[in-house]
């Protein structure tokens, strides 16, 4: 496969120069162990599945896979996101997960996939689906091309957001809109007079119990468990089967069926409570491949091609120093030297010069992806040192560009990395 590409070509193809591929690569034959880390600058690319394996493959070949001081360290974790998918919130859960369900909890969960991110927002869109429910978050400026999504969730019968704070999403809304107010995992949480605790999982798969100190803002507030427990109680009443009410007394019940249904949660009160938490089983970990041969397997992936037009930029979406995803905390990027704004777009010098644009002029944004234009207006200017023909702009202004018709293969995930834009001077 190799020997079908010359090294100039998958040099230009990836962006990077060719002397420094050759001295990244001398710096890992020298290492003995590997890490490697990535995130969402991966991620949210059409070809992100294959650029995963491939770094898969480089840590294969270096034997970085099963020992100590090496492997994969996926960047991921924020609002215990990693361990959501452990525990089962999953529109594709595997086939063992459902049985097991069904085997613990004595009744027949839908076997039919459910909706990722992209597929909910076409759903609604659609009038497929009528109901959302947030568990948290900020739906609408997390996801892409922001009218598109405004416009899905409008069409909605009913949206719910269980919230620690109001956000964006709480003001495009359904026909019917509900804001359920929530603790956050810095309060306390006492239940008839007993301090609770959930656990969450790290980005090494290290499943700790998280307390919060905080006195609460009102007493009238409860917990993201007490109140899935009360809407179970209220939409399921009696027929229901699953004991909520114990559910609500104390979270361990919780733990307690989790230990039942989840494989590696064993004893799960006890090793949560011991500081530092505890590891879940990781097969690659302990040098076990699940494979027929019982052996890792390399992939192959093909070489993508870019074709830009004449004026056309690449723009990747980034977070400034001062935010937190879609949480702004201020209008200063000082790792980038950008003061008192986010409406901003990152460009190469040369392309200004090019395109006879100066620092600080005001500039509109296009995107025609599917035939649809998408804009974003009044976006300064800024140089920066960034390759030839690509751009930057933060997240999440500049979602309403993402085009919810382009995502990774396999994943689904938009590709805010890897969107086309025309620059044109602001009227």
């Amino acid at each position: 496969h190799l020997k079908k590409h010359r090294l100039e070509d998958l040099a230009l193809a990836c962006g990077v120069p060719l002397p420094q591929i050759r001295q990244a690569a001398d710096l890992m034959i020298e290492r003995k162990n590997m890490i490697a880390c990535w995130a969402m600058g991966l991620t949210q690319h059409k070809n992100a599945v294959a650029t995963i394996q491939e770094i898969v493959n480089l840590l294969l070949l270096k034997g970085s896979i099963g020992k100590p001081g090496a492997g994969t360290c996926p960047v991921r974790g924020h609002s215990n996101v990693q361990g959501d998918r452990t525990v089962g919130i999953n529109e594709k859960p595997p086939q063992a997960f459902l049985d097991s369900l069904e085997q613990v909890f004595g009744f027949r969960p839908p076997q039919a996939h459910g909706y990722d991110v992209v597929e909910s927002i076409h759903a609604m869109h659609r009038g497929g689906a009528r109901v959302f429910i947030a568990m948290g978050g900020n739906f609408l400026s997390a996801t892409p091309d922001t009218a598109y999504t405004a416009a899905a969730l409008h069409r909605c019968d009913l949206t719910v957001q269980i919230s620690t704070k109001l956000n964006r999403s709480h003001l495009v809304h359904g026909k019917e809109a509900i804001i359920l107010p929530t603790l956050g995992r810095t309060d306390r949480d006492v239940v008839n007079g007993v301090p609770q605790f959930v656990s969450v999982e790290n980005s090494m798969g290290i499943v700790h119990a998280s307390r919060g100190n905080l006195k609460p803002v009102s007493a009238n507030l409860l917990s993201e468990p007490l109140i899935i427990c009360r809407l179970a109680k209220a939409v399921l009443g009696e027929d229901s089967g699953i004991r909520w009410g114990e559910y609500e007394q104390h979270y361990d019940h919780i733990r307690n069926d989790i230990e039942k249904t989840i494989p590696g949660f064993e004893d799960y009160n006890l090793r949560v409570r011991e500081p530092g938490g505890f590891y879940l089983p990781n097969s690659a970990r302990e040098g076990r491949f699940n494979t027929l041969e019982g052996r890792a397997r390399f992939n192959l992936a093909e070489v993508p091609e870019q074709d830009l037009a004449e004026g056309e930029y690449i723009m990747m979406t980034i977070r400034s120093h001062d935010q937190f995803n879609t949480t702004i905390y201020g209008l200063d990027d000082r790792y980038r030297g950008v003061f008192h704004e986010r409406r901003v777009i990152l460009m190469n010098p040369y392309d200004m010069s090019k395109a006879e644009l100066r620092e600080g002029d005001v500039v509109d944004l296009f995107n025609f992806d599917g035939g649809v234009e998408r804009v974003a207006r009044r976006f300064l200017v800024v140089a920066y040192d960034i390759p030839e023909q690509c751009t930057a702009t933060y997240f999440p202004e500049a979602n309403v560009l993402v085009p919810i018709t382009s995502t990774a293969e396999k994943s689904n995930t938009p590709t805010s990395k890897m969107v086309k834009i025309f620059i044109k001077s602001a009227s």
